[in-house]
């Protein structure tokens, strides 16, 4: 399996995130100045504290609803649905077919696989007592909010403090899903190396995910807020609350 596979599900995700309300953010940031400068004028040398981060450890019922949503949700549909398509027209593997049933079966495929990482990736969490739940930068700009997206591919959040670390989970459940998937139901032919190769494109297939989950987001009351969180800020949690 070939780089070049996928190409067209990452920039079908990066045109989804190019085309989010980015500018809604923006706005608000805007209008918040403006409305201070209106207010009474500090002087210049009195400073004003960022607003302190604060980050809660979700609930069961959150991580439920996250684990559902990452394992069969718009999503892994989506990036099934385009490496199916990318798969049946390279005929591989060959032994499926064409036509719809072939379809479906490289369909099917890709969906399951992703359920496996995810489950794999959630499962390892609770073991190792880790937040897998995607959060969205609390930064500004585009490229510092990408940085964070590919970052948190590899990365959670430990302790009551929610810091980030190396995640183990993280990275071994892309290539749980594709061994699974090698001597699931792959033809007999594919083995622990091509198992492997594939498990890299799963995990650049979750990095897009996790782009996308950055990007596409239209307000507290959207599904992906539902979700997904937005930030963990204090100042999201009274936004919503406003809303």
């Amino acid at each position: 399996m070939k780089m070049f596979r996928f190409i067209p599900l990452l920039f079908a995700i990066l045109g989804l995130g190019v085309l989010a309300p980015v500018q809604r953010a923006q706005s608000a940031v805007g209008s918040s100045t403006s409305s201070s400068i209106m207010g009474d004028s500090p002087s210049p040398a009195i400073k004003y504290p960022q607003p302190d981060l604060q980050y809660r450890r979700p609930t069961e019922k959150t991580k439920l609803r996250t684990y559902l949503f990452d394992a069969f949700g718009p999503y892994p549909i989506f990036g099934a649905a385009v490496v199916a398509g990318v798969n049946q027209s390279e005929g591989t593997p060959p032994e499926w077919g064409q036509g719809a049933r072939g379809y479906g079966q490289r369909f099917a495929s890709n969906l399951a696989i992703a359920a496996v990482t995810t489950t794999t990736r959630y499962g390892l969490a609770e073991a190792f007592r880790e937040d897998t739940v995607y959060y969205r930068c609390a930064c500004t700009g585009v490229f510092r909010r990408l940085r964070h997206a590919m970052i948190s591919t590899v990365t959670a959040r430990r302790g009551e403090d929610g810091h980030g670390r190396i995640s183990f989970p993280a990275l071994v459940a892309p290539y749980a899903g594709t061994m699974t998937a090698v001597y699931g139901w792959y033809p007999s032919r594919y083995g622990a190396k091509d198992a492997l190769r594939m498990g890299n494109y799963n995990l650049l297939a979750f990095m897009g995910e996790n782009v996308a989950l950055e990007f596409i987001y239209g307000g507290p009351h959207t599904l992906f807020s539902h979700v997904h969180r937005p930030a963990f800020s204090g100042t999201d949690a009274a936004s919503a609350a406003n809303h």
